[in-house]
């Protein structure tokens, strides 16, 4: 086993629960704020898995896949923002 594989193994539990910690406040958090958050970084975070397995399995349509995912929750924090500033739903 090379040392890519071993870090993948010793990383990917960490990170399954991060993702459920993620999970969690997402759906309990106090406040809006705290659940768009937690949800920016559940989309950040497997962007950046995505990337990292298209570089481990030699696979370039998972870093594609990877930059409008990115760039999607980029967007809604912009629409959740001017939801909380203006109090109106799109447009």
């Amino acid at each position: 086993m090379d040392l890519v594989q071993s870090v993948i193994l010793v990383f990917l539990p960490l990170y399954l629960v991060a993702m459920i910690l993620y999970l969690i406040r997402a759906i309990k958090g106090p406040t809006i704020g705290d659940q768009v958050l937690a949800i920016d970084s559940m989309t950040y975070d497997l962007a950046a898995l995505l990337i990292v397995l298209g570089l481990f399995f030699k696979e370039p349509i998972l870093i594609v896949t990877a930059i409008p995912l990115a760039l999607w929750i980029y967007s809604l924090d912009i629409y959740i923002a001017k939801y909380l500033d203006r109090g109106e739903m799109g447009g």
